[in-house]
């Protein structure tokens, strides 16, 4: 049975995961066993549940209560609810909840590199993206697309930020993915395992999205950089080939989100 709690103040250091810890204090570096993340929303909450995550506490409009969070409370038996009105809540936050719902999560334990490939054969390798949107958007597209598995380097951002998750709709909990250790040559990793990689970037001698060879390619990483300067140099000269999506009325690229849907269209056909 769901314990309902009605707040009318953000003061109780069991709201401190919704009101005043930021994003780094929620992963919980110092120990990631303790870390958390916030899901927004009905259905990236559902997604969450069903990708095996744990709920610590909900908050959410009072009327949701018994309205469209009663499946998602039924779900998680003896977790705390604090509820109240639309009104109170965005005095509290400052901004409307999405959907009317949040949900603070545990954060779960990230497979292994081998984990997560086996069995794939188009995987996204995201080298240094940093832009939470840009992650969301990626993952979106990975999982409409084609792509078994999504790989990033330790750099990059973190796919379970609350900006993430939202614009990825829950996707990063259907889609299965992991870091690299840092420091690891992760294009050696890949070969080791069997894939071929081919990095996203505009050079002279990229081959075009639409060769043969990489239709025909048995395991495939599709490897994208960081907004702006793209992959590394050393990255790119590691891969076995480099490849373009052709550019029209002088654009020099696309964002690497908008990129991300080009290539996974291409190259996760089979």
């Amino acid at each position: 049975m769901a314990t309902i709690i009605e707040i009318n103040d953000f003061s109780a250091p069991e709201l401190d995961v919704y009101a005043r810890l930021t994003e780094n204090q929620l992963v919980c570096r110092r120990d990631p066993a303790q870390g958390l993340f916030i899901a927004e929303s009905p259905v990236v909450i559902e997604r969450a549940l069903d990708g095996g995550c744990e709920p610590v506490s909900f908050l959410m409009e009072t009327k949701h209560v018994t309205g469209k969070g009663a499946a998602l409370i039924a779900r998680c038996p003896g977790v705390p609810v604090y509820a109240a009105p639309e009104e109170v809540l965005c005095s509290l936050t400052g901004f409307h909840l999405t959907r009317g719902m949040l949900c603070a999560m545990r954060r779960p334990a990230l497979p292994a590199v081998e984990e997560v490939c086996r069995g794939a054969r188009r995987v996204a390798v995201l080298e240094n993206v940093m832009n939470p949107t840009n992650i969301g958007a990626i993952f979106r597209s990975a999982a409409a697309l084609g792509m078994d598995a999504v790989l990033l380097t330790d750099e990059g951002s973190d796919p379970l930020y609350r900006r993430a998750i939202r614009v990825s709709m829950g996707t990063v909990f259907q889609v299965p993915w992991t870091y690299f250790p840092a420091e690891e040559n992760w294009t050696q990793t890949l070969r080791a395992l069997g894939f071929r990689t081919a990095a996203m970037a505009l050079r002279e001698d990229s081959l075009r999205l639409d060769a043969p060879e990489l239709r025909a390619c048995e395991k495939l990483a599709v490897v994208l950089g960081t907004e702006g300067d793209g992959l590394a140099g050393s990255t790119i000269a590691h891969c076995d080939w480099t490849v373009m999506i052709p550019m029209a009325h002088g654009v020099d690229s696309l964002n690497v989100a908008a990129a991300s849907a080009v290539a996974f269209w291409e190259l996760g056909k089979r």
